[in-house]
């Protein structure tokens, strides 16, 4: 059952492992972002180039807090979050400097996906999250679309189709957006929630779009 899966996908993941993973936008491939040799495996799994940011997981708005500085209200941060919003901040010094080392910001991702909120939690620091496919291929909603990858992961969670396998929407993954400037936002990638969260942003927050 659910806590069987979510038990076996954390050791998968402690173990030092990669987990193939179901979000509220598209599969992920998941390791522990604080274990260097993981962050490795899953930038040859995809056959990325090293300067694209892996993004982080947390299962709770409050856990942000250690591995970011945040200077948004913690309102605004709850009114996106848990949702398909990446929120790129300041990293702090407590994660891990082989993650992401060209770059002080880092995106942090809570899926608003009851299994991953679960494995999140499950784990002691955050999860490195990754779209499962490889670098520059289409996005996947089903486990079967990505099966060249299985032979590469420890683990794969199968939570059905998401969203609607037919809808070229559906593979846009999450909203990617720059709050490190403070009153200011800018956005990286629009992803499928890209209206109402700049309506969110400049309506209830006053934050100002950074002129690129």
């Amino acid at each position: 059952g659910w806590s069987e899966a979510v038990a076996a996908a954390a050791g998968a993941l402690q173990a030092g492992g990669l987990v193939a993973v179901p979000t509220d936008t598209v599969y992920g491939v998941a390791c522990l972002a604080q274990d260097s040799a993981a962050v490795r495996s899953i930038y040859s799994l995809k056959g990325r180039n090293g300067s694209k940011p892996l993004a982080i997981c947390l299962g709770d708005v409050e856990r942000l807090y250690r591995y970011c500085h945040v200077n948004v209200p913690d309102e605004l941060l709850r009114d996106l979050l848990p949702g398909p919003v990446t929120l790129v901040l300041q990293r702090s010094e407590e994660l891990n400097k082989d993650l992401n080392p060209f770059t002080s910001l880092v995106g942090v991702r809570i899926p608003n996906h009851p299994f991953m909120r679960d494995l999140a939690r499950a784990c002691s620091g955050p999860l490195a999250l990754t779209s499962a496919n490889i670098s520059s291929q289409g996005s996947t909603l089903t486990v079967l679309e990505f099966q060249d990858l299985w032979p590469q992961l420890s683990l794969v969670i199968d939570g059905g189709p998401i969203g609607d396998i037919q809808s070229p929407e559906c593979r846009l993954g999450s909203t990617v957006v720059d709050l490190s400037v403070s009153g200011k936002f800018s956005i990286i990638r629009p992803g499928c929630a890209l209206t109402p969260t700049v309506e969110i942003l400049k309506k209830k927050y006053g934050l100002v779009p950074e002129s690129s």
